[in-house]
């Protein structure tokens, strides 16, 4: 479901990505490991941007050279790309986010490597991983083993996107199946940081490293582009619906700052997820409270949830521009409650404390009357936040085509036009009367639709 026009000059979709704000943990089922560092933020040029765009496709997905220690291709063990599962479950109309397994749309690739940082010689204490053109790289450890009071970092070349692991308190030499958080941008800096071994413990440092296994190579913008738009449309369609109706007048939400306030204020209580380190969707705060709210079809248990990043402030600079404001990322942590029919899942984030300053949105209770106005603050393919639906579009492609739709159940949506895509899935559908969320988008097929806001404010009254 690919935005045909996502092509255009001077849209902040460059996916120019920004460092970090904010500080999170590395999530587990027992608590956290490590602790994340502020970044400043990044930004690119409008040159660099036009060059990204202009570039062809990737000669290779395999890592190239840079200087210093550096995966190279021939470090690289088993296949260098694991060929991604595109199979889809059956559905009466197209996912949104309908490119990678179980309706996610993909946004990168996994790479098969094998490094270790040792001790004892046992492997150096620093690797460079590079990919050109990568939006970012975000690397996976399936060994973890230091002695308490070192610790590990994974940052930028600069060092203004940094990333900390302390070594557990106590000393573990067992196999583990972690994800870092992402880093902005194509390159990415792994270093062990040594302290004496004040405990006597050299006898046991051959068994000690950290080994990394995978990497999530982000797409860019060229390749992104290129991903299959496949779907699954209803019975007796003609599968070429696409869930940008007509021309597409979504924009950068910064350009609703002035015009339209309101609806640019709503835009910051949404966050990009990023999935098991290469899959997409959109979830926002709903209430006050440490809640989230995304599609079933994004992701369903609490392990998934760990391993989900959640970008606060993914959000263009100026209107057209090129740069970003940094985002906020912090981790999901737990389902509270999920469920296929109503296509919802509600999970909680860590570092709650991070992210409140981004407001929330609320579940209007009532539905919505048909050609009532709305807007879908987004995150289509994994673009700076977009707001589909101007102020003062009366019946125009952004209002409430039938608010008795039906979804997975007989009148269980809202349908819409208003101009989504692959990435869309899990964002909310707000109207402009109550700037309440009146539908949790998830179909595209022009109508687009929803879950019903009044369907799920009923069922998890108790968890809000």
């Amino acid at each position: 479901m690919r935005r045909k026009s996502g092509l255009a000059l001077g849209a902040c979709a460059a996916l120019a990505l920004a460092g970090v704000a904010g500080a999170t943990a590395w999530p587990t089922a027992k608590g956290p490991v490590g602790t994340w560092h502020e970044a400043p933020a990044v930004t690119r040029t409008q040159v660099a941007a036009e060059q990204q765009r202009l570039a062809g496709p990737p000669t290779s997905a395999a890592p190239q050279a840079a200087a210093g220690q550096t995966v190279s291709p021939a470090a690289t063990a088993g296949p260098a790309t694991a060929t991604p599962d595109r199979t889809e479950k059956g559905r009466q109309r197209p996912l949104e986010s309908a490119v990678a397994a179980d309706g996610r749309q993909r946004v990168g690739e996994l790479l098969r490597v094998d490094r270790l940082l040792g001790y004892l010689g046992r492997g150096p204490r620093k690797e460079t991983f590079r990919y050109p053109g990568a939006s970012y790289v975000k690397l996976h450890f399936r060994k973890m083993a230091m002695l308490p009071g070192d610790y590990l970092t994974v940052s930028s070349p600069d060092g203004k996107e940094s990333y900390r692991y302390d070594a557990p308190k106590l000393l573990e030499t067992g196999a583990v199946d972690k994800w870092a958080m992402s880093v902005t941008g194509d390159t990415a800096v792994v270093e062990m940081h040594r302290t004496a071994d004040a405990l006597g413990l050299g006898a046991v440092l051959g068994r000690l490293g950290v080994d990394i296994d995978k990497v999530a190579r982000g797409f860019s913008r060229t390749e992104q582009a290129r991903q299959p738009d496949e779907q699954l449309t209803a019975p007796g369609s003609t599968g070429r619906e696409e869930s940008v109706c007509g021309s597409d007048t979504s924009a950068d939400a910064v350009c609703y700052r002035s015009a339209d306030p309101v609806a640019y204020t709503k835009s910051k209580a949404i966050a990009r997820l990023l999935i098991n380190g290469t899959e997409l969707c959109t979830g926002w705060r709903v209430g006050p409270n440490n809640r989230m709210l995304t599609n079933n079809h994004c992701f369903t248990t609490s392990s998934e949830a760990y391993d989900t990043e959640v970008w606060f402030n993914y959000q263009c600079a100026s209107c057209g521009g090129y740069d970003v404001f940094r985002p906020t990322k912090v981790w999901g942590e737990k389902v509270l409650s999920t469920d296929h029919v109503y296509d919802y899942t509600l999970f909680s984030v860590g570092d709650f404390n991070a992210v409140k300053k981004f407001g929330y949105l609320l579940l209007d209770s009532t539905r919505p009357a048909k050609n009532q106005e709305l807007y879908v603050p987004q995150h289509p393919a994994g673009e700076p936040t977009r707001i589909a639906g101007s102020l003062g579009e009366r019946a125009g492609n952004c209002s409430v085509a039938d608010p008795s739709y039906t979804g997975y159940a007989a009148n269980s949506d809202v349908a819409y036009y208003c101009d989504t895509e692959g990435g869309s899935s899990g964002s909310p559908v707000l109207s402009r009367a109550t700037n309440r969320v009146v539908a949790l988008h998830h179909f595209g097929g022009c109508p687009n639709s929803g879950v019903r806001g009044d369907l799920l404010a009923s069922r998890l009254r108790a968890y809000l």
